[in-house]
């Protein structure tokens, strides 16, 4: 039996540190809206707080409770079953910026597709824990394994959420992976997506100005490339060390949402180049323990759960600071433990709390 040792200190004080830095920075992009729309500057930053206060608890729980007990089909079918009810009942609820991506309840929302993340992880380390040596049968083995990504993927679409379906999807390839399975595979399965990517993309309107926009954002600097040319000026408006705290422009109404998915480039602009670097450093953090942990561990649950919960984290934190760098298009995907949305940071912290767990069981 793996012999217990003290939680992962790097892995604990860096999730603090990105919560504590997004606390700031949330408050920092958002006060000025916050103020003119519900009129205290304190809005978002105390909805998010709670969040996080919420989420450490849960975390701490999560430390303390063995990661081997979520390996029961109990708990493992009813996350799954209650991720797919609730990615349903949404379309059956009010719209909310024309999309069905929302449970309003009380003052504050919840999204369902955070859920569908970690279900996806933990169904698929349950099930291919015991099917190591059967990676090869796509029959009982892969077929199986992929259904469940393919219905969240298919009711999140449809929300419609694109970016976090190809998060989900990026977290499936990734245990995949691990799990051993053959790249002939992962080839046959990227050549069935790019007749859906094709349709979903080029023939929705607004997804297909965001491609425009990534591959020449000048050629309508008024129009679809207003936002990626906001945030490459914030970015290098910041230089080397920032125009300071609460110093930035780019968020008075130019940058989309700059308290959620630009929360990067508002970064980049108040603490510049070396604030852009550190943050960028605690994700590196994060994977080089999270990846320890899953090398370390001689338990094939705990390792695929590992690998999950950090592909989870690291891929969404890569991709939203590849779009605010105009490397990558527009996606609409939160930077994880710092970007304002409750539902994201009190998941993503709750994970953790699992992984942290791990840590402590590793060798």
């Amino acid at each position: 039996m793996a012999k217990r040792v003290s939680v992962d200190r790097w892995m604990f004080t860096v999730t603090l540190l990105l919560v504590f830095v997004g606390l700031v920075m949330v408050f920092s992009s958002s006060a000025v809206m916050a103020k003119e729309k519900y009129g205290s500057p304190y809005s978002f930053l105390l909805k998010q707080a709670v969040w996080a206060f919420a989420g450490i608890a849960f975390m701490l729980v999560g430390m303390k409770v063995d990661y081997r007990r979520l390996k029961h089909p109990a708990v493992v079918f009813c996350l799954l079953g209650s991720t797919t009810l609730m990615l349903i009942s949404v379309f059956f609820l009010d719209r909310a910026h024309n999309t069905h991506r929302w449970i309003h309840w009380g003052g504050f929302s919840f999204q369902p597709s955070e859920l569908a993340k970690p279900a996806l992880i933990l169904f698929l380390a349950y099930f291919l824990e015991r099917r190591t040596r059967t990676m090869d049968d796509w029959r009982n083995t892969l077929l199986p394994a992929v259904l469940p990504t393919l219905v969240f993927l298919g009711l999140i679409v449809f929300q419609p959420d694109l970016g976090t379906a190809i998060a989900c999807a990026s977290i499936t390839i990734c245990i995949l992976f691990v799990a051993g399975m053959r790249m002939r595979y992962f080839g046959y399965a990227f050549l069935a997506a790019i007749p859906v990517l094709y349709v979903l993309i080029f023939h929705v309107s607004y997804r297909r100005d965001r491609i425009l926009a990534f591959l020449n954002p000048y050629s309508d600097p008024q129009g679809r490339g207003f936002h990626i040319i906001q945030s490459l000026i914030a970015v290098s408006t910041g230089g080397i060390t920032g125009l300071g705290l609460m110093e930035g422009k780019q968020k008075l109404f130019y940058l989309p949402e700059p308290h959620t998915d630009f929360i990067f480039a508002v970064t980049a602009e108040e603490f510049g180049l070396l604030g852009s670097v550190l943050l960028a450093a605690l994700f590196s953090v994060f994977l080089w323990r999270g990846l320890r942990t899953a090398v370390k561990t001689e338990d094939i649950f705990g390792r695929y759960l590992a690998v999950g919960i950090t592909s989870m984290v690291v891929l969404q934190a890569f991709i939203n600071m590849s779009v605010v760098l105009g490397l990558m298009p527009t996606k609409g995907i939160p930077l994880p433990l710092v970007s304002y949305g409750g539902s994201s940071l009190f998941v993503t912290l709750l994970c953790v709390g699992v992984l942290l767990n791990i840590t402590q069981q590793a060798d």
